[in-house]
């Protein structure tokens, strides 16, 4: 038994960060969306050993409990006492430690794909329940579209948006820490934040130059001066056409909206003389569970 699914990667029009929690953990308010950007997720279950493997075209991505793909088969398996095997293929097209939850992603295929195979009658809230015990992403995942994000990012508020805004992603040769950034974030240095009320109504009425010049990410205060490559992307990006950019996550991802596709295609041209990793892509209304 087989299934192939894909996994979307999100950005994170804006992100704030509220409080410290008690629990070391930081409250946040932000919104996620979902894009066409995608890894390919192949999982097949058989009577075998009951063992689980998981294998990757990407170098950089572990195998065994370090992938949290591996992670998700593992906790279903335990969840309902299923002692089959599990064999997992992904094929990476989303950067690796990009700020983009290309790991949450396919962690969310996998409970969607299991859930499928072994018929465990799991709804979305069901599913997305157990992507929290793996991580904060991983309901976003689960759910997809474009959400408004409380709690530490787990708590999720469907918006209703009719903008498909044209993207391009830039992530340079950089590796940031998302606890470091978390927690070497300055609350009370930060002095703008977004203003998610006006982003929710510019995506509601499809109003791309708004949402373009409402994106905002408190983290790139701690990033930027660490990794000023990220503040000379999002000027290069607006000297390329871009209405707006902005970090997304913890970085170093830089992502731009552009009035068109071909305004996008042209700018990626230019980032790919210097960078590797230059995806031209779109964002991706609430839909149907992809298949690949």
């Amino acid at each position: 038994m087989k299934i192939f699914l894909s996994a979307s990667a999100k950005i994170n029009l804006t992100l704030d960060v509220i409080c410290r929690r008690q629990d070391g953990y930081h409250r946040v308010e932000m919104i996620m969306q979902e894009t066409e950007l995608s890894d390919d997720v192949h999982i097949a279950v058989s009577d075998g050993p009951g063992g689980i493997s998981v294998r990757c075209s990407h170098p950089d991505v572990p195998d065994g409990e370090n992938n949290i793909a591996y992670r998700a088969a593992k906790l279903i398996k335990e969840t309902f006492h299923i002692g089959k095997q599990v064999e997992i293929y992904i094929k990476k097209r989303i950067p690796v430690a990009a700020g983009l939850a290309g790991g949450s992603a396919d962690a969310a295929a996998v409970i969607k794909g299991l859930n499928l195979l072994w018929e465990l009658g799991m709804d979305e809230a069901a599913m997305m329940n157990m992507g929290a015990v793996l991580g904060a992403d991983v309901p976003f995942c689960i759910r997809g579209g474009t959400c408004l994000a409380g709690g530490i990012g787990e708590v999720l508020t469907p918006i209703t948006s009719k903008a498909v805004l044209d993207l391009l992603l830039v992530k340079p040769e950089v590796m940031v820490s998302t606890a470091w950034a978390y927690n070497n974030l300055n609350l009370n240095a930060i002095r703008k934040r977004p203003d998610n009320s006006s982003m929710i109504d510019a995506l509601e009425r499809g109003d791309i130059r708004e949402i373009a010049g409402g994106l905002i990410n408190v983290l790139e205060n701690v990033t930027i001066p660490r990794y000023p490559e990220i503040e000379q992307i999002k000027g290069e990006m607006m000297d390329a056409g871009a209405l707006g950019a902005a970090m997304s996550g913890s970085g170093p991802t830089v992502f731009g909206i552009f009035g068109s596709v071909s305004e996008a295609d042209a700018a990626s041209r230019i980032f790919r003389r210097k960078y590797k990793d230059v995806i031209a892509t779109k964002t991706k209304l609430r839909g149907k569970q992809g298949m690949c």
